[in-house]
This record gives structure tokens, C-alpha cells and sequence, in this order.
């Protein structure tokens, strides 16, 4: 059976889809995104897609790939680049990649928190420009999480760092929020108590756009806005009118809208917002895990046997 991969991936997955005696793989062969045309080259015929988030996957690719398709395994946790209605209506099975990237991203968005908090992208900058001079009692101060309220939009996992009070919103009450003391409350609460906002939420129709100019009106003018989910879930334009205005003290982001972010975009001259390149799950054993799932998955679907972590939609 032919498969199509639209990037190169880990060896681990690679290994797997080798190995396995099902499927004969073809691949844009490149670490950079397929171009369209490529890819609706490349699926034509094929009866299993492993794609990456980046990869549109409509029902123009759809008619590309022909009868045959019968599996789309996504190497990512989100799945908002594929038309699921189309997907469904043709009985095509879909792999993704949940759980696994869980750990390496909760460190990121801590990780992101804390630089932002603490403005360590402006330290490191003063330092090889030489603005770094005598010891000041104020200067480069930022925001500490002891004894703070942190936010989650979506809660995953966050570590404590002494953090005093833990709120979240969601759809439901979570009842492993009972092991972090998390508190369930409505948005508009979480959104004017919280320190630290972090935004981990899957991107939906009810959750795009959700930060916007009332959301950031009602945050502290001492909070710091942290969002690891997806771009579009944050109105752009509003959040920098947040952070110039000094309506909020500071973001940090890993995702944005578009992806990559134009090196001229407004928000990237702020000296308050930190930006990183959506490097969420980046550890080499996470994104080795993740090309395993999603090849375990593709040969699963071709097989017409369980994947491993199959999309129920």
C-alpha cells in the first residue's frame, strides 16, 4: 500500500514505517513544509497520509488522494488543520498524537512564563549591548510566581513554584485539578484575579479569538499573559494595544497568527513580549515519540486494525 509523508520525520517513526512490510512510503524529503502543488502530487493514490500541522488538508487534497485514502495519521496533538466533515463523509480514519507532547510542553509554557516574568530576553540583551552597568535596585525588575494567582485556560499539568492560588476555566471541572488544589471558576473570574494568565485551550470555533480587547481589559495591569495553545486564539492587534498601553505588563507567546510571524510584525519590537517559534514539544525524545505514534497509527488505520491513538469524531 503507498503512503505519502509530507516531511521528513524522526528515524523513529521512519524505522517503524521501514520495517513494517505494509506500506510503500514516499516523501517530501525535506525539513521544509510541502508546497501545495507537491502534496496534492504526492497523494495521488495513496492509501495512507502522515501530515504535519502545517499541511491543509482539505477535500481538494481529499479528491487528490483518490478512493484509496482510507488514513490520515497527523503528527501533532491539534487537529485544526484537517476538514474533519470531509474526512468523516469519505470513512477516513485519523491518527494524532495526544498525551505524549504533555510534559515537554507544560516545561516550555513554564519556561516561557518565567522569561517573561523575569524579562530575560531584555537581560540578556543589555548585556551584549552593554546597558548592563551598576547594580540598581529596580532595574529589570519583573513579576515572581510565589505567592501568586496563575490562570489556565484549559488545564493541562503546571509545576507550583509556590504559587498560592491555582484557577481554571473549561468546559468542565477536572477531577485531576484536585492534585494541583485548581480551582474551577468562570472566566471572567479567573481572567481579573489572575497574576499569571497561561492559555493551553484547543483552538475551536468557541475559543477563537476568545483573547481580545475585553479579555485584556480585564486583566491586572501587573499581569503577565502566557499562550502555548494556538495563535488564533489571540486577537493580535488587541493584545498589543494591551501591551503598549500598559493595560497589561507583559506576554509571552509560542504560537501566533500566521506561523512563522513576519520578522516586521508590531508585536516583535515590544521589549514586553516574547515570542518563540512554537517549539512546544521540541525535545528530541518527544518529537522521537511522536514519529513513532503517528507511523504506529498510519499502519493501524491501513490495516484496518486498532491505531493507537485514533481521533473520534
Amino acid at each position: 500500500m503507498k503512503v505519502f509523508l509530507t516531511r521528513r520525520i524522526p528515524q523513529e517513526g521512519m524505522k517503524i514505517l521501514s520495517t513494517g512490510g505494509v506500506c510503500e512510503v514516499s516523501l517530501w524529503d525535506s525539513d521544509e513544509p510541502v508546497p501545495r502543488a507537491e502534496l496534492l502530487k504526492g497523494v495521488q493514490g495513496a492509501h495512507g497520509l502522515l501530515c504535519l500541522l502545517s499541511d491543509k488538508i482539505d477535500a481538494e487534497v481529499l479528491d487528490a488522494a483518490g478512493p484509496n485514502l482510507k488514513v490520515i495519521s497527523t503528527l501533532s496533538v491539534g487537529y485544526d488543520h484537517l476538514a474533519l466533515d470531509e474526512i468523516k463523509k469519505r470513512g477516513i480514519r485519523v491518527g494524532y498524537t495526544p498525551d505524549v507532547l504533555t510534559d515537554a510542553t507544560a516545561e516550555l509554557t513554564v519556561a516561557l512564563l518565567l522569561a517573561t516574568a523575569r524579562r530575560l530576553p531584555e537581560g540578556v540583551e543589555e548585556v551584549k549591548n552593554g546597558g548592563w552597568s551598576s547594580w540598581k535596585p529596580l532595574w529589570l525588575c519583573g513579576y515572581g510566581l510565589s505567592g501568586s494567582t496563575v490562570g489556565v485556560i484549559g488545564l493541562g499539568r503546571i509545576v507550583p513554584f509556590g504559587v498560592k492560588r491555582l484557577l481554571y476555566s473549561g468546559r468542565t471541572a477536572k477531577a485531576y485539578a484536585a492534585e494541583v488544589n485548581g480551582e474551577f471558576v468562570p472566566m471572567d473570574t479567573l481572567v481579573s484575579e489572575s497574576d499569571f494568565i497561561v492559555v493551553s485551550c484547543s483552538l475551536t470555533p468557541e475559543t477563537q479569538g476568545l483573547c481580545d480587547k475585553a479579555f485584556f481589559s480585564k486583566m491586572k495591569n501587573t499581569a503577565v499573559f502566557v499562550n502555548s495553545s494556538r495563535g488564533a486564539v489571540v486577537n493580535q492587534e488587541d493584545l498589543y494595544e494591551a501591551l503598549t498601553s500598559g493595560q497589561i505588563a507583559a506576554a509571552g507567546l509560542d504560537v501566533t497568527t500566521p506561523e512563522p510571524l513576519p520578522t516586521n510584525h508590531p508585536l516583535l519590537t515590544l521589549k514586553n513580549c516574547v515570542v518563540l517559534p512554537h517549539i512546544g514539544s521540541a525535545t528530541y525524545s518527544t518529537r522521537g515519540i511522536m514519529a513513532a505514534l503517528s507511523a504506529n497509527n498510519l499502519l493501524g488505520g491501513l490495516q484496518g486494525k486498532d491505531m493507537p491513538s485514533e481521533l473520534t469524531f
